[in-house]
Protein backbone atom coordinates (compact mmCIF):
# COMPACT_ATOMS: atom_id res chain seq x y z
CA UNK A 1 0.00 0.00 0.00
CA UNK A 2 1.40 3.28 -1.10
CA UNK A 3 0.17 6.72 0.14
CA UNK A 4 -1.27 8.65 -2.49
CA UNK A 5 -0.66 11.97 -0.50
CA UNK A 6 2.83 12.54 -0.53
CA UNK A 7 4.23 13.22 -3.81
CA UNK A 8 7.45 12.07 -5.37
CA UNK A 9 8.78 15.68 -4.44
CA UNK A 10 7.98 15.50 -0.70
CA UNK A 11 10.58 13.83 1.71
CA UNK A 12 8.42 11.01 3.43
CA UNK A 13 9.38 9.53 6.76
CA UNK A 14 10.28 6.14 6.72
CA UNK A 15 8.95 3.34 9.64
CA UNK A 16 10.30 0.14 8.13
CA UNK A 17 9.18 -2.93 10.05
CA UNK A 18 13.58 -4.31 8.86
CA UNK A 19 16.44 -3.64 10.35
CA UNK A 20 19.50 -1.79 9.23
CA UNK A 21 21.97 -1.19 12.15
CA UNK A 22 18.83 -1.71 15.34
CA UNK A 23 18.31 -4.46 17.10
CA UNK A 24 16.35 -7.41 15.39
CA UNK A 25 14.05 -9.52 17.22
CA UNK A 26 16.59 -12.94 16.24
CA UNK A 27 18.32 -11.34 18.96
CA UNK A 28 15.46 -12.28 21.70
CA UNK A 29 14.41 -15.70 22.64
CA UNK A 30 10.46 -16.35 22.03
CA UNK A 31 9.78 -16.34 26.17
CA UNK A 32 11.75 -13.28 26.05
CA UNK A 33 10.19 -11.82 22.79
CA UNK A 34 6.42 -12.31 24.43
CA UNK A 35 7.22 -10.76 27.43
CA UNK A 36 8.11 -7.56 26.26
CA UNK A 37 5.29 -7.44 24.31
CA UNK A 38 3.28 -8.35 27.33
CA UNK A 39 5.17 -5.29 29.17
CA UNK A 40 4.45 -3.16 26.69
CA UNK A 41 0.72 -4.35 26.63
CA UNK A 42 0.34 -3.70 30.35
CA UNK A 43 -2.76 -3.79 31.82
CA UNK A 44 -4.60 -4.39 28.41
CA UNK A 45 -3.81 -7.82 28.67
CA UNK A 46 -5.30 -9.41 31.90
CA UNK A 47 -3.94 -12.38 33.83
CA UNK A 48 -4.44 -16.02 33.15
CA UNK A 49 -6.79 -17.70 32.88
CA UNK A 50 -8.84 -14.72 31.17
CA UNK A 51 -5.32 -13.50 30.04
CA UNK A 52 -1.57 -14.92 28.41
CA UNK A 53 -0.60 -17.12 30.26
CA UNK A 54 -2.76 -20.69 29.18
CA UNK A 55 -2.92 -22.79 26.40
CA UNK A 56 -6.39 -20.93 25.91
CA UNK A 57 -7.79 -17.56 27.66
CA UNK A 58 -11.07 -17.96 29.21
CA UNK A 59 -14.09 -16.05 28.34
CA UNK A 60 -17.88 -16.14 29.11
CA UNK A 61 -20.48 -13.88 26.48
CA UNK A 62 -22.73 -11.53 28.61
CA UNK A 63 -25.53 -14.18 29.17
CA UNK A 64 -28.72 -14.35 26.38
CA UNK A 65 -26.31 -13.45 24.04
CA UNK A 66 -24.45 -15.24 21.11
CA UNK A 67 -20.49 -15.45 20.14
CA UNK A 68 -19.01 -13.33 17.33
CA UNK A 69 -15.95 -14.58 15.82
CA UNK A 70 -13.60 -12.60 12.80
CA UNK A 71 -10.53 -12.30 11.94
CA UNK A 72 -7.96 -9.57 9.64
CA UNK A 73 -4.36 -9.54 9.23
CA UNK A 74 -2.25 -6.51 8.75
CA UNK A 75 0.98 -7.47 5.97
CA UNK A 76 3.80 -5.47 5.33
CA UNK A 77 2.99 -4.00 1.50
CA UNK A 78 -0.55 -5.00 1.09
CA UNK A 79 -1.98 -3.28 4.18
CA UNK A 80 0.76 -0.99 5.50
CA UNK A 81 3.39 0.63 4.05
CA UNK A 82 6.81 1.64 5.40
CA UNK A 83 5.33 5.68 5.10
CA UNK A 84 3.43 4.23 7.90
CA UNK A 85 3.88 4.68 11.66
CA UNK A 86 4.07 1.53 13.49
CA UNK A 87 1.62 2.28 16.35
CA UNK A 88 -1.01 3.56 13.91
CA UNK A 89 -0.67 0.06 11.96
CA UNK A 90 -1.12 -1.76 15.18
CA UNK A 91 -4.46 0.31 16.03
CA UNK A 92 -5.30 -0.48 12.37
CA UNK A 93 -5.08 -4.27 12.67
CA UNK A 94 -7.99 -4.00 16.13
CA UNK A 95 -10.02 -1.49 14.32
CA UNK A 96 -10.77 -2.92 11.15
CA UNK A 97 -11.31 -6.26 13.26
CA UNK A 98 -13.77 -4.18 15.46
CA UNK A 99 -15.38 -3.24 12.02
CA UNK A 100 -16.27 -6.38 11.77
CA UNK A 101 -18.14 -6.51 15.05
CA UNK A 102 -19.79 -3.26 14.52
CA UNK A 103 -21.13 -4.82 11.00
CA UNK A 104 -23.41 -7.62 13.72
CA UNK A 105 -24.49 -4.76 15.72
CA UNK A 106 -22.06 -6.75 18.22
CA UNK A 107 -20.20 -5.52 21.52
CA UNK A 108 -16.32 -6.54 21.32
CA UNK A 109 -14.75 -9.24 23.58
CA UNK A 110 -11.39 -10.08 24.28
CA UNK A 111 -8.99 -10.80 21.26
CA UNK A 112 -6.19 -12.91 20.27
CA UNK A 113 -2.34 -12.28 18.68
CA UNK A 114 -0.70 -13.91 15.91
CA UNK A 115 2.68 -13.14 14.64
CA UNK A 116 4.57 -15.11 11.89
CA UNK A 117 7.26 -12.48 11.49
CA UNK A 118 10.72 -12.61 9.89
CA UNK A 119 14.01 -12.42 11.85
CA UNK A 120 14.87 -9.52 10.66
CA UNK A 121 11.95 -7.65 12.04
CA UNK A 122 12.88 -4.59 14.26
CA UNK A 123 12.23 -4.83 18.12
CA UNK A 124 11.94 -1.49 18.68
CA UNK A 125 9.64 -0.95 15.83
CA UNK A 126 7.87 -4.10 17.23
CA UNK A 127 7.45 -2.43 20.78
CA UNK A 128 5.89 0.27 19.10
CA UNK A 129 3.16 -1.61 16.74
CA UNK A 130 2.21 -3.27 20.04
CA UNK A 131 1.68 0.33 22.00
CA UNK A 132 -0.60 1.04 19.02
CA UNK A 133 -2.40 -1.67 19.43
CA UNK A 134 -2.97 -0.96 23.15
CA UNK A 135 -3.71 1.97 22.92
CA UNK A 136 -6.80 0.62 20.69
CA UNK A 137 -7.60 -1.92 23.18
CA UNK A 138 -7.60 0.27 25.87
CA UNK A 139 -9.78 3.24 23.68
CA UNK A 140 -12.68 -0.05 22.76
CA UNK A 141 -12.24 -1.79 25.92
CA UNK A 142 -10.97 -4.47 24.63
CA UNK A 143 -9.01 -6.95 26.35
CA UNK A 144 -5.53 -8.62 24.42
CA UNK A 145 -6.22 -12.45 26.37
CA UNK A 146 -3.07 -14.14 24.55
CA UNK A 147 -2.11 -15.42 21.27
CA UNK A 148 1.29 -16.62 19.46
CA UNK A 149 4.72 -15.75 17.94
CA UNK A 150 6.34 -17.84 15.10
CA UNK A 151 8.96 -17.35 12.87
CA UNK A 152 8.56 -16.18 8.97
CA UNK A 153 10.87 -15.71 6.37
CA UNK A 154 13.16 -12.89 6.56
CA UNK A 155 11.43 -9.46 5.43
CA UNK A 156 7.94 -10.59 6.33
CA UNK A 157 5.75 -9.30 8.49
CA UNK A 158 2.15 -10.19 9.20
CA UNK A 159 0.13 -9.89 11.85
CA UNK A 160 -3.66 -11.02 12.46
CA UNK A 161 -6.14 -10.70 15.28
CA UNK A 162 -8.76 -12.75 16.19
CA UNK A 163 -11.79 -10.75 17.92
CA UNK A 164 -14.09 -12.24 19.70
CA UNK A 165 -17.94 -10.38 20.35
CA UNK A 166 -21.24 -11.12 21.17
CA UNK A 167 -24.96 -9.78 20.40
CA UNK A 168 -28.69 -10.84 21.59
CA UNK A 169 -29.62 -10.39 17.71
CA UNK A 170 -26.97 -10.73 14.87
CA UNK A 171 -27.34 -8.70 11.86
CA UNK A 172 -26.64 -10.58 8.93
CA UNK A 173 -26.34 -9.47 5.54
CA UNK A 174 -28.99 -11.31 4.01
CA UNK A 175 -32.72 -9.94 4.73
CA UNK A 176 -32.78 -6.75 2.08
CA UNK A 177 -36.51 -6.81 -0.19
CA UNK A 178 -37.33 -5.30 -3.19
CA UNK A 179 -38.19 -1.63 -2.37
CA UNK A 180 -35.99 -1.91 0.98
CA UNK A 181 -33.68 1.50 1.09
CA UNK A 182 -30.27 1.61 1.23
CA UNK A 183 -28.33 3.88 3.95
CA UNK A 184 -24.30 4.43 4.63
CA UNK A 185 -22.63 6.15 7.66
CA UNK A 186 -19.69 8.75 7.06
CA UNK A 187 -18.03 9.24 4.01
CA UNK A 188 -16.64 7.14 1.20
CA UNK A 189 -13.34 6.80 -0.60
CA UNK A 190 -9.62 8.53 -0.06
CA UNK A 191 -8.58 5.96 1.95
CA UNK A 192 -5.17 5.49 0.72
CA UNK A 193 -4.12 9.13 1.90
CA UNK A 194 -4.14 8.17 5.70
CA UNK A 195 -7.99 7.50 6.28
CA UNK A 196 -6.79 3.71 6.10
CA UNK A 197 -5.26 4.39 9.56
CA UNK A 198 -7.43 6.93 11.21
CA UNK A 199 -10.82 5.72 10.91
CA UNK A 200 -13.14 4.83 14.32
CA UNK A 201 -15.20 1.43 13.92
CA UNK A 202 -18.83 1.92 14.21
CA UNK A 203 -19.50 0.41 17.20
CA UNK A 204 -22.19 2.43 18.91
CA UNK A 205 -24.13 3.06 15.35
CA UNK A 206 -24.17 -0.94 14.50
CA UNK A 207 -25.36 -1.36 18.74
CA UNK A 208 -28.01 0.87 18.21
CA UNK A 209 -29.14 0.12 14.35
CA UNK A 210 -29.06 -3.43 15.77
CA UNK A 211 -32.05 -2.47 18.08
CA UNK A 212 -34.19 -0.79 15.40
CA UNK A 213 -37.21 -3.32 14.33
CA UNK A 214 -36.81 -2.07 10.53
CA UNK A 215 -33.40 -3.09 10.14
CA UNK A 216 -33.25 -5.81 7.37
CA UNK A 217 -29.52 -6.11 6.72
CA UNK A 218 -25.47 -4.44 7.37
CA UNK A 219 -22.42 -5.06 6.37
CA UNK A 220 -19.01 -2.32 6.69
CA UNK A 221 -17.68 -1.24 3.14
CA UNK A 222 -14.09 -2.54 3.51
CA UNK A 223 -13.80 -3.80 0.05
CA UNK A 224 -15.61 -0.88 -1.42
CA UNK A 225 -18.83 -0.13 -1.71
CA UNK A 226 -19.37 -2.04 -5.21
CA UNK A 227 -18.40 -4.75 -3.97
CA UNK A 228 -19.93 -4.68 -0.41
CA UNK A 229 -23.16 -3.75 -1.68
CA UNK A 230 -23.61 -6.64 -4.02
CA UNK A 231 -23.54 -8.78 -0.61
CA UNK A 232 -26.76 -6.82 0.25
CA UNK A 233 -28.74 -7.40 -2.66
CA UNK A 234 -30.93 -10.61 -3.08
CA UNK A 235 -30.66 -12.85 -6.10
CA UNK A 236 -32.95 -11.47 -9.02
CA UNK A 237 -32.69 -7.73 -7.09
CA UNK A 238 -30.92 -5.00 -8.46
CA UNK A 239 -29.71 -1.21 -6.92
CA UNK A 240 -31.09 1.62 -7.37
CA UNK A 241 -28.91 4.88 -6.88
CA UNK A 242 -28.84 8.29 -6.17
CA UNK A 243 -25.17 9.55 -7.47
CA UNK A 244 -25.45 12.92 -6.21
CA UNK A 245 -26.23 11.35 -2.88
CA UNK A 246 -23.12 9.23 -2.30
CA UNK A 247 -21.14 11.25 0.54
CA UNK A 248 -17.92 11.31 -0.26
CA UNK A 249 -14.76 11.80 1.84
CA UNK A 250 -12.71 15.15 1.72
CA UNK A 251 -9.67 13.17 0.30
CA UNK A 252 -11.89 11.72 -2.26
CA UNK A 253 -11.45 13.36 -5.66
CA UNK A 254 -13.62 11.41 -7.61
CA UNK A 255 -17.06 9.33 -6.96
CA UNK A 256 -15.43 6.11 -8.67
CA UNK A 257 -13.00 6.40 -5.46
CA UNK A 258 -16.21 6.35 -3.28
CA UNK A 259 -17.61 3.21 -5.23
CA UNK A 260 -13.91 1.10 -5.20
CA UNK A 261 -11.25 2.29 -3.19
CA UNK A 262 -12.41 0.47 0.09
CA UNK A 263 -10.85 0.61 3.66
CA UNK A 264 -13.60 2.81 4.45
CA UNK A 265 -14.93 0.62 7.57
CA UNK A 266 -18.60 2.53 6.99
CA UNK A 267 -21.75 0.47 7.51
CA UNK A 268 -23.87 -0.15 4.81
CA UNK A 269 -27.19 -0.96 6.09
CA UNK A 270 -30.71 -1.60 4.06
CA UNK A 271 -34.15 -0.76 5.86
CA UNK A 272 -37.40 -2.57 5.81
CA UNK A 273 -39.35 -1.83 2.24
CA UNK A 274 -40.35 1.77 2.75
CA UNK A 275 -39.31 2.41 6.01
CA UNK A 276 -37.31 5.65 6.70
CA UNK A 277 -34.32 5.92 9.05
CA UNK A 278 -35.95 7.62 12.17
CA UNK A 279 -34.12 9.55 15.06
CA UNK A 280 -30.48 9.16 14.20
CA UNK A 281 -28.43 10.29 17.63
CA UNK A 282 -25.13 10.28 16.14
CA UNK A 283 -22.61 13.31 14.83
CA UNK A 284 -21.25 10.74 12.30
CA UNK A 285 -23.56 11.31 9.32
CA UNK A 286 -25.92 8.60 7.54
CA UNK A 287 -26.93 9.25 4.35
CA UNK A 288 -29.84 7.25 2.26
CA UNK A 289 -28.10 6.30 -1.31
CA UNK A 290 -31.04 4.63 -3.14
CA UNK A 291 -33.42 1.85 -2.84
CA UNK A 292 -33.58 -2.27 -3.84
CA UNK A 293 -36.22 -3.06 -6.34
CA UNK A 294 -36.69 -6.17 -8.77
CA UNK A 295 -34.33 -6.52 -12.34
CA UNK A 296 -35.35 -5.48 -15.75
CA UNK A 297 -31.86 -7.06 -17.05
CA UNK A 298 -29.64 -3.71 -17.04
CA UNK A 299 -27.35 -4.91 -14.73
CA UNK A 300 -26.80 -4.68 -10.89
CA UNK A 301 -26.10 -1.26 -9.95
CA UNK A 302 -28.27 1.61 -11.48
CA UNK A 303 -27.93 5.25 -11.44
CA UNK A 304 -31.32 6.47 -11.02
CA UNK A 305 -30.68 9.49 -12.50
CA UNK A 306 -30.24 8.17 -16.23
CA UNK A 307 -31.33 4.59 -15.60
CA UNK A 308 -28.29 3.34 -17.16
CA UNK A 309 -25.96 0.28 -15.21
CA UNK A 310 -22.34 1.60 -13.17
CA UNK A 311 -20.34 -0.81 -15.54
CA UNK A 312 -17.84 1.85 -15.65
CA UNK A 313 -17.28 1.28 -11.78
CA UNK A 314 -15.01 -2.28 -10.93
CA UNK A 315 -15.73 -4.34 -8.07
CA UNK A 316 -13.81 -3.09 -5.40
CA UNK A 317 -11.03 -4.50 -3.86
CA UNK A 318 -10.12 -8.64 -5.27
CA UNK A 319 -7.71 -10.82 -3.42
CA UNK A 320 -5.30 -12.48 -5.33
CA UNK A 321 -5.20 -9.90 -8.50
CA UNK A 322 -2.88 -7.28 -9.10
Amino acid sequence: MTDEANSPSEEVEVFSPFTDSRTAIREFGEIALIESIREVLGENSPASPEGIGDDCAVWTPPPGERVLLTTDPVIFGKHFSENDAPEYVGGKLLKRNLSDIAAMGGNPGPALLSLPMGPDVCHDWLRQFVYGLSMACEQFGVPLSGGDVAAGAPGTFVATLTQTGSSAHPITREGAQIHSPIYVTGALGGSLRGKHLHFLPRLAEGQWLAQQDNLCSMIDVSDGLAKDLLQLIPHGAQANLELDNIPLDQNAETIEQAFCDGEDYELLFTLAPGAELQGWPFATPCQKIGHIRNTRGQGTLIDIASGKPLEFYHPGYEHFQG
